[in-house]
């Protein structure tokens, strides 16, 4: 009796020692979400730029990051777990820990709707309306395996964030042009993004913003305009209709692709653009094309 009294209090022990010292979190928040696990993750962050204290994202992957938010008198950490079910439709596990409060929380949860859960819910709940609204203003289809066009460009390299990419090529688009045919340049096609270096992790973009051109031996000499060829390669093409600063959204959807059918791709997306932002309009009448490079055999 006495060893079966023993064993019980141990597990007793035990479980208490888990639930207020090991386990992960306070609260954890179970959703399905309208989209894959990229446009989650890049909605998160916009999202997270509305709080009055903004903390960068802690970024693992697209699936796996947190999240750090001033909440009254505390600092709340949400750690996002996402697992995509199928194009568009993901399962989000979020973790939530009040580094203040923990201990309290924890020990008030088990029994009634406490505080912290309801503003956790009501948080996560204007999250999804956020990205409700996110999703109804662009569209991607994936067109398959395609060639990249082969061109020669006059290109202005630039380093923004990711969501900067967008005013990046407004604030050039008019300098580049406007040297190009002041030079009697011809030009040869619809405007381009080159990435060069696509950092998730520091939300750091590298690209090269080009517009296609005819050949001369009269280019204008200019400190800020480079001179390129870019080279027919194999690629898989998305088509993005909407704002070009999330288009991105495509970037992401092209790599999920790549993953299911095991295509090895290099992250240097191409996109080319077929509408003129300046000019306005129905954003989801704005059309991309995106291609997303496969990695040559070594054979």
């Amino acid at each position: 009796m006495r060893k079966i009294s023993s064993i019980i209090l141990a597990l007793v022990v035990g479980v208490i020692l888990w639930y207020f010292v090991l386990k992960p979190q306070d609260y954890q928040v179970n959703f399905k979400a309208k989209a894959i696990p990229g446009t989650i993750f890049e909605s998160v962050k916009a999202w997270n730029q509305g709080f009055d204290s903004v903390i960068p994202l802690d970024y693992e992957s697209p699936r796996h990051f947190r999240q750090t938010i001033l909440v009254n008198d505390s600092l709340q950490v949400f750690e996002w777990e996402i697992q995509k079910v199928h194009d568009s439709l993901s399962e989000v596990q979020v973790n939530i820990t009040d580094l203040d409060h923990s201990f309290n929380n924890r020990l008030g949860v088990p029994f009634s709707d406490t505080d912290f859960e309801k503003g956790s819910r009501r948080l996560l709940l204007d999250f999804n309306d956020f990205l409700n609204d996110h999703i109804q203003r662009f569209t991607v289809s994936i067109e398959g395996e395609e060639e990249i066009f082969s061109s020669f460009c006059a290109c202005i390299q630039l380093t923004t964030t990711t969501e900067g990419k967008a005013l990046g090529m407004m604030k050039n688009h008019n300098f580049l042009n406007g040297i190009l045919l002041q030079n009697q340049v011809q030009l040869n096609g619809p405007p381009f993004v080159q990435v060069v270096d696509w950092d998730l992790k520091n939300n750091r973009l590298s690209y090269n913003f080009c517009n296609p051109i005819i050949r001369s031996e009269k280019l204008p000499d200019h400190p800020d305009i480079v001179y390129k060829r870019i080279f027919s390669q194999n690629a898989i093409k998305a088509i993005y209709h909407g704002n070009y600063i999330t288009s991105d959204r495509a970037w992401f959807a092209l790599l999920d692709y790549a993953e299911e059918k095991n295509i090895p791709v290099e992250r240097t997306p191409i996109e080319v653009f077929y509408n003129n932002p300046n000019m306005g309009g129905n954003e989801l009448e704005w059309t991309t094309e995106v291609f997303m490079p496969i990695k040559e055999s070594d054979e």
